[in-house]
């Protein structure tokens, strides 16, 4: 199997995901996947990524975390963590979501630190620590203004301070 293939025609099938119905669209991502050796993680985590979007984060998570039990790694790791976070808020485990994403934080830095902390911030507001996300958003966005992050960094940390 030509791996570079098989991720393009992923990628195809996750970009017709709108035009599909769901069972459609898991049965696509199924069909990909049997492409795949027997226990692959990749596999495992498009598996949990499809029901993932089509709105069955409680058949996501366990095999999100059979992924990461494989060995997943790279950017679909921390995909699969993100992703696994968010379902685990969204199935009312929010103070999981926290752990998993607060200790993402400090696995490593990459192109998705914005995303961890958007859902770290969706998760600390479900917890009641409200403030705390305000505070991780504003920092966040702060690198992205065009003017003011000082100030913009200096007040947010103002939100934590006791």
């Amino acid at each position: 199997m030509d791996q570079e293939e098989w991720e393009r025609r992923l990628s195809d099938a996750w970009a017709s995901f709108d035009q599909r119905s769901e069972p459609e669209f898991r049965s696509l991502i199924e069909e990909l996947v049997a492409e795949l050796p027997e226990g692959s993680a990749i596999g495992t985590f498009e598996r949990a990524s499809s029901f993932d979007a089509t709105d069955r984060p409680d058949l996501a998570v366990p095999l999100y975390r059979e992924a990461l039990d494989q060995g997943l790694t790279g950017e679909r790791r921390r995909c699969a963590v993100i992703q696994m976070a968010s379902s685990l808020r969204n199935l009312g485990q929010p103070e999981q979501s926290v752990a998993l994403l607060t200790a993402e934080l400090d696995a490593g830095s990459d192109h998705l630190d914005d995303a961890v902390r958007a859902f770290l911030a969706l998760a600390l507001t479900d917890v009641g620590r409200e403030r705390e996300a305000t505070s991780l958003v504003l920092a966040t966005l702060a690198p992205h203004l065009p003017r003011y992050q000082r100030s913009v960094v200096h007040y947010a940390g103002l939100l934590v301070e006791p």
